[in-house]
């Protein structure tokens, strides 16, 4: 009887699947499974690209350069020739990202009288238009914080106006921190980000200028922004408020009681501000690709690694074969393996965006440029970033000597979710030592904050970082292609495109449980 039953069924299933089904559902199941389009990633394949891309005749990729566009044509060349269509609807693969590199400007500012002097007692840390700002009364906004609790800006209104603020978060009576309750510093403390945070609330309300006191770097910044050293920023409108540091004389001459007062204010005064802009505009670009998802095409993956690296510096080539020669050609070996994989009728279910950005070394400000300004595919419906920005080489300094690992950074950050899958996907296909010492809160180096997946991070995109650590080539004309590790390269390429298969074919996307305000 069961057996009679058996043979019915198995008639049934060839009558529906027709007399080839056993040897396609064979050939199916074989190349359903990721591995078969991982392992067409290879190191001999990384090796020939990165010879290429990181050759002296690239000329240090640096941005706007000569060898940045023989780059961004290099990358062009492989996602033609691979069949990976580009991301912008008109069927270009450039995104042109606006810049500008800045010259000192010319700016004079007085006070009810009293003369002050550029990079003396204030430097600007942004661009904006030759302009004069006449005030007759400025906006103190204390610490200059926004959350959902606490807001400097209450009850103030600072639209079209000049605003000062001062560094640091308010503190409790018993000494902790008032927006954590704690002995630590919130990111509004934090050196890096507190810059830009403050920044962005100001110009959200509106701002005219910003004139930020924070004594503990003014020298630093002064010599770092305060001469022509052709520092790159974009050139966009969102850049028309002003942003300045300024020293204690200055402040103190603006808000009197400015180091012990935290309470928010309208000041009286006569302050004229003259700014000219001296700086020179140029073009760069971003290469962007996407394969299309077969069931859920409007949600995405974004693939990251920056195309460009520091140029030719007195007469030697900074080749940037690691930083960041090797993710560049890891992005495009893993577009090449999902272009076999939907060549094959396996696409992903979720569209793949493989995005290349430049001037990441003049300020993260390509992939700014794609995220802030002109994202080609919405944030709202980009599901993860995966940001890779070195991985050929071994970090001398590991205290763990095992070669096959990788640094993750920002896996847990913004998902759960994402961190699992990353940890699931290696433990079933590679096996590599995940290494989460750079992703510690407490890192000094502060790398979260330092590669294009930050840009994603910071609009509550969730993202990994893949990183090999630094090493006494970083940053020197002696980053060359003979210094990789490419079976390194090829495994760890190969836990990226994993991961990336599998957040594109999962059910559901990835959920933001632990998203920033």
């Amino acid at each position: 009887m069961k057996k009679a039953l058996y043979l019915v069924a198995l008639s049934l299933l060839f009558s529906s699947c027709g007399s080839t089904t056993q040897t396609t559902t064979t050939t199916t199941k074989k190349a359903t499974d990721p591995s078969v389009y991982a392992n067409t990633i290879t190191q001999a394949e990384l090796k020939t690209m990165l010879y290429t891309y990181a050759s002296d005749e690239f000329e240090g990729r640096d941005t706007g350069a000569p060898g940045q566009k023989m780059a961004v044509n290099y990358i062009k060349e492989h996602y033609t020739k691979d069949g990976v269509p580009a991301a912008k609807k008109d069927g270009d693969y450039f995104q042109n990202v606006p810049l500008q590199v800045l010259g000192k400007p010319d700016v004079t500012l007085s006070v009810n009288g009293k003369a002050f002097t550029y990079v003396d007692d204030l430097v600007s840390v942004g661009a904006g238009n030759t302009q004069t700002i006449t005030a007759n009364e400025i906006v103190y906004a204390g610490y200059g914080f926004e959350t959902d609790t606490f807001s400097s800006y209450d009850g103030l209104d600072v639209e079209n106006k000049v605003v000062i603020i001062k560094s640091g978060e308010p503190k409790n009576a018993d000494g902790t921190y008032l927006l954590t309750g704690t002995t630590e510093a919130s990111e509004w403390s934090e050196f890096r980000t507190q810059f830009a945070k403050k920044r962005d609330i100001a110009k959200e309300k509106g701002a005219k200028a910003v004139l930020f006191y924070y004594p503990e770097v003014y020298k630093m910044a002064a010599f770092r922004f305060g001469n022509p050293s052709g520092r790159m920023t974009l050139d966009v409108k969102s850049d028309d408020m002003y942003y300045f540091l300024i020293n204690t004389d200055l402040a103190k001459s603006l808000v009197s009681d400015i180091e012990t007062n935290n309470t928010a204010k309208v000041v009286k005064t006569n302050m004229t501000l003259d700014f000219t802009n001296n700086s020179e505009k140029i073009v760069s670009e971003n290469v962007a690709a996407v394969i299309k998802g077969s069931e859920k095409p409007d949600e995405y993956i974004v693939i990251s690694a920056h195309l460009d690296h520091e140029g030719v510096k007195d007469g030697e080539i900074y080749n940037g074969a690691d930083d960041d020669g090797s993710g560049t050609v890891a992005v495009l070996e893993i577009a090449q393996a999902f272009a076999k994989a939907k060549a094959a009728g396996h696409g992903p279910k979720r569209s793949i965006v493989f995005l290349n950005v430049t001037a990441e070394e003049k300020g993260l400000l390509g992939s700014s440029y794609y995220t802030d300004h002109d994202p080609i595919f919405p944030l709202a419906n980009t599901v993860a970033n995966l940001n890779i920005d070195m991985i050929g080489r071994i970090d001398p300094k590991r205290e763990k000597k095992n070669r096959d690992y990788i640094y993750l950074i920002g896996s847990d950050k913004l998902s759960t979710e994402l961190h699992e899958i990353s940890e699931m996907m290696n433990s079933k296909y590679m096996n590599i030592d995940l290494d989460y010492t750079f992703n510690a809160e407490n890192d000094p180096n502060r790398f979260y904050y330092r590669s294009d997946h930050y840009n994603f991070a910071k609009n509550n995109v969730p993202c990994i970082f893949y990183f090999n650590g630094t090493h006494d080539d970083y940053h020197k004309p002696t980053d060359t292609p003979d210094k990789i590790e490419y079976d390194l390269l090829e495994n760890r390429a190969r836990l990226i495109f994993y991961t990336a298969w599998e957040l594109a074919n999962r059910d559901a996307r990835i959920i933001v449980d632990k998203a920033t305000e």
